[in-house]
């Protein structure tokens, strides 16, 4: 397989990378055949993957705009992926110019990526660091030049939770990220669920088979496992409902069924 020349050195692209096949769902162009492959193998189970992936992206915007609404104009994006258009620097610096963000992730295209796109703004800065290990998010020294994290942040944890298991301890993570934000800062959520999915949960069962062939397991919790991120938190109106009720922008009946595979949230530290 040749080595596109975007693609960083020393990164095996014969793996497929969670990352990429998002890319690939929102129709980028920074993903190798493997990643193709197994993203049509999971259509082959639940075709609207790439509907639910844009649910998530509208919903991140809305949720970005309510935060800037709210003055707000931290961000901290860990599982951020790979850099497509309406990224959250651009959502957030269209509307407050001296918005900062700082974008994580542990997958080395995503980070390259986020430089390439980040080069010349001296607002918005990337971190290689996993969600699994939040010291190492907090203690990086992005974070410190970009974050005053005495103030409010908007902390995103957008399409990511899924992709850490239960035996990985989520729940403490976010705990951590949330301990080290100050009152008045925002957890951003979505997470998948076979809640919503306009299929059987044996037929939506087999795209997670994917991800699990690939070693990258898809941890389809219930709504009321996923509320349990919230703890801490006081939850924001509408609270945790399916992405395209989170304060929608137009008619909910106009979505893709596929749309409401998963579900949004914003909580408030108080």
């Amino acid at each position: 397989m040749e080595r596109p020349a975007w693609a960083p050195t020393g990164i095996d692209i014969s793996v497929p990378s969670v990352s990429r096949i998002y890319d690939y769902y929102l129709g980028g162009s920074h993903n190798f055949e493997v990643d193709r492959e197994a993203a049509r193998k999971a259509m082959e189970f639940i075709p609207g993957l790439p509907k639910v992936m844009q649910a998530n992206r509208a919903f991140m915007r809305r949720a970005v705009r309510f935060a800037l609404d709210e003055g707000i104009t931290q961000f901290l994006d860990i599982g951020s992926g790979i850099p497509t258009f309406g990224n959250v620097h651009e959502v957030a610096q269209n509307s407050v110019p001296d918005a900062r963000v700082v974008y994580v992730d542990h997958d080395p295209v995503a980070v390259a990526h986020s430089r390439a796109v980040l080069e010349g703004n001296d607002r918005a800065g990337v971190v290689a660091a996993d969600l699994r290990k939040p010291q190492d998010v907090l203690s990086s020294p992005e974070v410190a030049r970009l974050l005053d994290l005495d103030r409010p942040v908007a902390l995103l944890l957008v399409a990511v939770l899924h992709f850490v298991e239960d035996s990985d301890d989520p729940r403490a993570a976010v705990a951590a990220l949330r301990d080290a934000l100050a009152p008045g800062s925002l957890l951003i959520l979505t997470h998948a669920a076979y809640e919503g999915i306009p299929l059987s949960e044996d037929r939506a069962g087999g795209a997670v088979g994917v991800y699990r062939n690939i070693r990258n397991p898809l941890v389809m919790r219930t709504s009321e496992e996923i509320a349990t991120f919230f703890d801490g938190f006081e939850m924001v109106a509408p609270g945790l409902v399916q992405m395209p009720m989170w304060r929608p922008e137009s008619s909910p009946e106009q979505e893709d069924p596929y749309a409401f595979a998963g579900f949004a949230g914003v909580g408030r530290i108080a």
